[in-house]
């Protein structure tokens, strides 16, 4: 009798139509948000971050307005929500997140450097009413573990008092200085390309000047450019490479240095 009642209970009405539904006011917060991004599908992450930093999470119902707007199905969308941890999906009944986050890496170097105790101490010092506290995987900063992201601000070689007043203070990112690309082309920069595009140099000429360079990659194979080249210039087109600045395991906070101070290089 019980279990006849709760299904009856939860039983979709099958005059209203199936899954999460469309409303006006989602669409129009979603379109304000994104504001001049262009709609096209390779955008979606932007739009989704965007939506993150507004409101501090990912509502269901604008994720069902963005699958509206780029023309995607709601799974497409939540797929690529879901993915990654730095996306907060927030479902019907759910509360959002307090406003600020700390994630402290609880990587193979941060362990070693004490960031399990850290994580205790904080858990007993910070107000859950305001922040957050997360344990994530390495963020790059291995030279200086244990490591404190407080929301969007590095910590360096963390303690629970550098934290503390770190989310009392401004939590956005400090940028360094960092090489422009007008300066990287005065240097020299992009001259071997430009001499591609302009049919000075051709593709079997480029690549054994890459070759010769003894260029390689810096993950565990050490796998020559030249040849990443000619794999990918030998298939039909369209030709697509996928290029990432971190694998993610300890030690690659060589790829964020670079990145953050010589982008062009």
């Amino acid at each position: 009798m019980n279990f006849q009642s709760k299904k009856s209970k939860n039983k979709r009405d099958p005059s209203m139509p199936k899954g999460r539904q469309l409303d006006d006011i989602s669409i129009k917060e979603v379109l304000i948000v994104i504001g001049d991004l262009p709609i096209q599908r390779d955008l979606l992450i932007e739009a989704l971050h965007l939506l993150q930093d507004h409101f501090n999470c990912l509502d269901v119902r604008h994720l069902r307005a963005v699958a509206e707007i780029f023309g995607l199905s709601q799974a497409e969308v939540y797929e690529v929500a879901s993915f990654y941890h730095h996306f907060d999906i927030v479902v019907e009944g759910e509360n959002s997140p307090p406003p600020l986050t700390v994630r402290v890496c609880d990587g193979l170097s941060c362990e070693m450097a004490g960031a399990l105790p850290l994580v205790s101490s904080l858990e007993k010092k910070l107000d859950f009413n305001k922040v957050r506290l997360q344990k994530v995987p390495c963020i790059g900063r291995c030279a200086n573990a244990p490591v404190a992201q407080v929301g969007k601000r590095a910590v360096d070689n963390a303690s629970t008092q550098k934290i503390l007043r770190a989310s009392e203070g401004s939590v956005e990112p400090i940028i360094p200085k960092y090489q422009t690309l007008n300066n990287y082309i005065t240097e020299g920069g992009y001259r071997c390309l430009q001499n591609i595009i302009e049919g000075n140099l051709s593709f079997e000429q480029a690549t054994s000047i890459l070759e010769k360079s003894g260029l390689r990659g810096l993950g565990g194979a050490g796998f020559p450019s030249g040849k990443k080249w000619n794999f990918v210039h030998g298939y039909n087109e369209p030709r697509l490479m996928t290029i990432n600045g971190d694998e993610g395991e300890p030690g690659t906070f060589k790829d964020r240095f670079w990145l953050e101070r010589q982008p062009h290089k």
